[in-house]
């Protein structure tokens, strides 16, 4: 099945309530390789996004009430599904987001595993007993706590990963027995309505998987309705701040951006660190928010680090991402692919050598790899989410853990060294929330606790941790 025939098997409109709505108007997805037309999408109103919230809170006693062997069923199912349209799921995901088939290969089996581990967890949501005679008046009491769904979910995720961010939210939320409407980024709706139409076959409760598109004025129903009881967004610092503020009293969830760092010591493998600056910076273009961004090197191995990353740059095919051998192709539009531009040419106009790229093919900015960037420059300071990796030279693993805590970002970070002792020491040392040793800083097993620290968010990924993010802790206690 190819991604258009897919799309043809979608029911038209919005899955809204126990059924599919039409919108009052579609928009086109475009192509960001060559801006063709993919398809005409569903958009969104204030109205729709009302709609699903009411729906969503009239099913919620009714996901609460489903039991562990149906939520798994459904999650089972679904992965199923998934599996048999692997193929047409990934090239659905070079369309809409532009990423290399290869990066959209991985995040098809890696949203396989979300939703079976997922599925997994159901099974180990328990509480445990509390031993309420610690205290005299709790003597011959019996006490435990469960966990119970919170309510109705709100999932609103990013345009670089759309199908593995939606399941993020949408699988442990079936998990834990709660409704969930996802809203996705403008630009990539298409893998996750294919997503939810899966869970709605699989024999979810229509109305307890939603999906509602549109703009500020659509998220803002979602955030702030009361009726609403978590929201878990994926997406850039400044909007998090502003959802953060907007939804309160409810739960918040944020997983924000970051301008990761790998640091190189000087008893590290320069061969084996050199290989994971250019695999772990231009991966998915550079769009994503733990690609090597910030290189942090030992000064006595820096030259001989960029003697080792000159020939790897040069084979780091460009161009159609619908090609197999492609690692760097467009950003997901114009716009950010002139941002990213400008950005790297404040940097060199402010100091920074540009050791590679700085240009653009087409719609393709070259891999690039700049030199002492200042750090007051925003390819150095703020999230870039494009083929840039910049590098700085420190004096000593001192100065390499306070280069990296001096970000307003925490949220994976990468240390090469031989030295055991050094390891463990970064690991408590550096301020992020989580610790890569000999590995790239992108690295993430979706079975995993996945958040960060600072302006990287709150709250964890992960289903198992998710799951606990969308459930409450009820407390039980019994005279006899």
């Amino acid at each position: 099945m190819t991604a258009q025939e897919l799309l043809a098997e979608l029911p038209a409109g919005l899955p809204i309530g126990d059924g599919w709505v039409t919108a009052t108007q579609m928009k086109p997805v475009r192509f960001p390789y060559d801006g063709s037309t993919v398809t005409e999408a569903p958009w969104g109103s204030s109205d729709d996004a009302e709609a699903a919230v009411k729906a969503a809170h009239d099913v919620a006693e009714q996901m609460a009430n489903l039991p562990g062997h149906a939520r798994r069923r459904v999650l089972m199912q679904v992965a199923a599904d998934v599996r048999a349209l692997a193929g047409s799921l990934a090239e659905l995901l070079v369309l809409e987001t532009g990423k290399p088939l290869v990066d959209c290969r991985v995040e098809v089996a890696r949203t396989l595993v979300t939703l079976e581990t997922a599925a997994e967890e159901v099974g180990h949501l328990t509480g445990e007993t509390v031993a309420l005679d610690m205290q005299p008046a709790g003597e011959g009491m019996v006490g435990f706590w469960i966990r119970r769904p919170i309510g109705v979910v709100v999932g609103i995720t990013g345009f670089n990963y759309p199908l593995l961010l939606a399941a993020h939210k949408v699988a442990p939320s079936v998990a834990a027995g709660c409704p969930v409407i996802v809203k996705p980024a403008p630009n990539t709706p298409l893998a996750t309505l294919v997503l939810v139409d899966l869970f709605r076959r699989a024999g979810c409760p229509a109305a307890g998987v939603q999906l509602v598109t549109g703009g500020v004025e659509v998220g803002k129903i979602l955030t702030t309705h009361p009726y609403v009881a978590a929201v878990s967004f994926t997406g850039s610092a400044k909007v998090g701040h502003e959802i953060a503020r907007a939804a309160a009293p409810r739960k918040v969830l944020l997983e924000l951006g970051s301008n990761a760092a790998l640091v190189i010591g000087r008893d590290a493998d320069l061969d084996r660190a050199a290989e994971a600056v250019v695999r772990g910076g231009f991966y998915a273009s550079g769009q994503a928010c733990i690609s090597v961004q910030r290189v942090i090197v030992e000064e006595p191995v820096r030259e001989a680090l960029i003697e080792r990353l000159q020939p790897l740059l040069e084979a780091v095919t460009t161009g159609d991402p619908r090609s197999a051998d492609t690692r760097v192709s467009a950003l997901v539009d114009e716009a950010s692919t002139e941002r990213v531009h400008s950005w790297v040419d404040r940097a060199v106009a402010g100091g920074a050598r540009c050791l590679a790229g700085g240009t653009a093919q087409g719609r393709v900015l070259q891999p690039t790899v700049l030199v002492d960037v200042p750090e007051d420059a925003e390819c150095w300071s703020e999230e870039i989410f494009g083929p840039v990796v910049c590098i700085r030279s420190v004096a000593d693993m001192d100065a390499a853990v306070a280069t990296v805590n001096r970000s307003r970002y925490g949220l994976q970070a990468a240390v090469f060294t031989r030295d055991l002792a050094v390891a463990l020491d970064a690991v408590r040392r550096l301020d992020v929330g989580g610790v890569l040793v000999n590995e790239v800083p992108g690295f993430r097993a979706d079975n995993m606790p996945y958040g960060g620290v600072k302006d990287s968010g709150i709250g964890r990924e992960g289903p198992r941790f998710a799951m606990e993010e969308f459930t409450v802790t009820k407390m039980v206690m019994i005279r006899p």
